[in-house]
């Protein structure tokens, strides 16, 4: 089996370590006999139809997503067909943000998203930083969040869970992500799927059975990733996320 990742802007759209989760994709694929091809998309590079069945792209300052918010407009049509068609796709912070409507900025004009998500960000002066604990269906999903937008779900769009200790969406109504079909998108960096294989491999799990129907994976030896998932937990809960606020 093989399968093909889209990577988009891995050279703008990288921070707090987010490339790591193209790593943590590649290691659990390959020790399953997986093929994992991956598919670099850079500022005017195209994106054909039907040309990937994963899709990752990371976080970047306000300077980045200024840049790489045009390009994405680009891809609009063809990412809303793969997600329409069930395509799972990983967005963290910045790329976050443009898969919803809109973002504005503290300073400069508001930056169209591709719509992905029925959501909209709105920069604002209180940074947002710390690990963050979320509760995924009955999963928990760890990470370290660094952001100033407040991002608002809105309509029926779900969240991809609910914060049990951190920020999350906006620091306001506990949600932290958001979901779209097999699409999802959310503020965890640190990286995000290395501590948390089994979202990773829920990642992998959908784009098999988008393309080969129902496989079982393979279950790996993840007693290092569950030592460093559960050492994220209690040492966020001993520090109980002190609420550090930068002007």
């Amino acid at each position: 089996m093989n399968l093909t990742l889209a990577h988009l802007y891995p050279r703008l759209m990288n921070i707090y370590g987010d490339y790591g989760n193209i790593q943590a994709l590649k290691y659990r694929c390959k020790k399953r006999n997986i093929k994992l091809n991956i598919l670099n998309i850079h500022p005017n590079t195209p994106l054909a139809q039907n040309s990937f069945d994963l899709l990752f792209a990371g976080g970047g300052q306000d300077q980045q997503q200024l840049i790489i918010a045009k390009d994405l407009l680009k891809h609009k049509q063809v990412i809303h067909q793969a997600a329409n068609q069930g395509i799972p796709m990983l967005t963290i912070c910045g790329s976050y943000q443009l898969f919803g409507k809109y973002f504005q900025p503290f300073t400069g004009p508001k930056l169209p998203g591709i719509n992905i998500f029925n959501a909209y960000t709105i920069a604002s002066k209180q940074r947002k930083i710390g690990n963050i604990i979320v509760k995924w269906n009955s999963k928990l999903l760890v990470g370290f969040e660094n952001h100033s937008g407040n991002t608002f779900l809105q309509g029926n769009t779900q969240p991809l869970g609910k914060v049990q200790i951190g920020f999350g969406n906006n620091g306001q109504d506990k949600t932290e992500g958001a979901v779209f079909n097999n699409v999802f998108g959310c503020y965890l960096h640190g990286s995000l799927l290395p501590k948390n294989p089994h979202f990773a491999d829920h990642l992998i799990q959908l784009a098999l059975k988008n393309k080969y129907g129902n496989i079982k994976l393979t279950p790996l030896n993840d007693s290092l990733e569950l030592i460093t998932h559960r050492q994220v937990i209690n040492r966020t809960k001993k520090l109980r996320h002190p609420l550090l606020k930068y002007i």
